[in-house]
């Protein structure tokens, strides 16, 4: 059963997969109304009942608005959850990866990260020091070129946002944390980084130990600063955007 269950689950996700994708493409607007489930499933060929499950994951995540006898319409793009991770791997998956979001992506971890680098030098524990101490070895140790450096990496920003103990700000930090995942592996789509960042997140590490809230948020400035920079080399059209 529990074999049959992930199949399913998997089916309703990649249905899902397949018409977020075409929002975000633009091949469905904000305000379109989807086609009935019936027509649907039959076009997919797929059950009824895995159609309107996958219309339900993109409901969750504010894709699209369903009503009886109103049918699933697309929502603005306001309403549009891009810090879902799983939204996130559908718009890095499929290229060209919009520069001017990943630049939005970019200023959001500037305007949030220092503060919340800040905020847990103040208030972290022993705890989250060997978090971000282990997360920092295995950077190190794999590289950030590779899943398993990439995977400390993220730990390392979901423990800092963990440690603020603000939990408004811990909601974030899926999100925050996938986007560090994805315009990492952009930065890394050659099989190398453009240069070492350990340097960056050792220094902020330092911070959070000394419980220096200003040396934390200058550090994460200048290490999500960098961050971007690296991307533009990479991809200039982020730098014009």
């Amino acid at each position: 059963m529990p074999a049959v269950r992930n199949r399913t689950l998997r089916l309703h996700g990649s249905i899902a997969q397949d018409i977020g994708t075409a929002i975000l493409a633009g091949r469905y607007r904000p305000g379109d109304l989807l086609a009935n489930e019936v027509q649907f499933s039959e076009h997919l060929q797929v059950s009824r009942t895995a159609y309107r499950e996958a219309v339900r994951i993109l409901s969750a995540k504010g894709f699209v608005s369903s009503r009886p006898k109103a049918g699933t319409r697309v929502n603005p793009r306001s309403s549009w959850n891009v810090l879902d991770p799983d939204v996130l791997r559908w718009i890095f998956e499929n290229d060209p990866v919009d520069p001017n979001f990943v630049r939005e992506l970019f200023e959001l971890r500037q305007i949030v990260e220092p503060s919340a680098a800040a905020l847990a030098a103040h208030r972290r524990t022993d705890t989250h020091l060997a978090l971000l101490e282990s997360a920092l070895d295995d950077m190190e140790s794999h590289g950030l070129a590779v899943e398993a450096g990439r995977v400390a990496d993220r730990l390392f920003h979901e423990t800092i946002l963990e440690a603020t103990g603000n939990g408004a700000l811990g909601t974030l930090a899926s999100g925050i944390s996938a986007a560090v995942r994805w315009t990492t592996l952009l930065k890394a789509r050659e099989g190398r980084m453009p240069r070492d960042p350990i340097p960056e997140h050792r220094a902020v590490h330092a911070a959070i130990v000394a419980r220096d809230a200003d040396m934390a948020f200058a550090a994460m400035t200048n290490l999500v600063g960098l961050a971007f920079q690296d991307i533009t080399t990479i991809d200039p059209r982020i730098e014009l955007a």
